[in-house]
């Protein structure tokens, strides 16, 4: 959808990136914590680009699932090797739990784009967590996992909402530092070469798997990345995390 919007906030809320933790919302079952070391770490309320060593960047979709496009990006991703994560909107995912459960069941890793993508600078505090809650629902019906991290549709979500959410959800705040503006149909020769020219170790790459001339940029995009000698990771991976699809978490505000 058209992010008109997005600059301005990820300059306000890029200085949160890495540096703002807080105790995870998120809590295991009763048998796991006597033997089990906590399954999220504590993390930063906002990341834009993770500092790293390692040759590694993140591909980033949102706004669907799609009924035919998410398939295909999933095609071109196994066929690579490569991993990516899903910021998916609720209102589609509850059409296609199926694909929620090949997307995880793929490796990759399925993040909180809001149930209907407004903008949540805004809502009330009530209303973004409803935002958030019916979409962590749909997820975790559809593959028994809730999202660790979200997406805010445009970009827009304050400092304040970020430790909100951070701190009564356990949910970091993921935006980007490469955008190729594929909002814009710029081309999929365009799109495909600002990712491989743009991106950087630790970069969190900025896609939708809603636009059919994206999809037929990520063939290119990740031969491109993979001859930069980067590896495609998901979120929690390029954070160092444990991968997302391994843990046994509840959702949050649950008994």
């Amino acid at each position: 959808m058209p992010d008109r919007r997005r600059r301005n906030l990820v300059l306000g809320a890029a200085a949160l990136a890495g540096v703002s933790f807080a105790a995870p919302a998120y809590a295991q079952s009763a048998a796991q914590a006597a033997t089990q070391q906590p399954l999220r770490p504590e993390g930063p309320v906002t990341v834009t680009r993770v500092d790293t060593p390692r040759p590694q960047v993140a591909l980033t979709f949102d706004d669907g699932p799609h009924h035919s496009l998410t398939p295909a990006v999933l095609d071109m991703l196994a066929a690579r090797g490569a991993r990516a994560t899903f910021y998916v909107l609720g209102s589609r995912a509850a059409r296609h739990p199926e694909l929620l459960r090949r997307i995880m069941g793929e490796g990759h890793e399925i993040g909180n784009h809001t149930w209907s993508h407004p903008s949540l600078t805004g809502l009330s505090d009530a209303n973004v967590l409803s935002q958030l809650d019916r979409t962590n629902r749909v997820i975790f019906d559809a593959v028994g996992r809730p999202p660790i991290t979200l997406r805010p549709p445009y970009g827009n979500l304050s400092p304040r909402q970020a430790q909100m959410v951070f701190d009564r959800r356990g949910m970091t705040n993921v935006l980007w530092s490469v955008d190729p503006e594929d909002w814009r149909r710029p081309g999929t020769s365009v799109v495909a070469q600002r990712i491989i020219n743009h991106s950087h170790t630790g970069a969190v790459i900025l896609a939708h798997d809603i636009h059919a001339p994206t999809v037929r940029a990520v063939p290119a995009a990740i031969d491109g990345l993979i001859a930069r000698g980067f590896e495609l990771v998901t979120i929690s991976e390029l954070l160092g995390w444990p991968s997302w699809n391994q843990r046994n978490l509840r959702l949050a505000g649950t008994a």
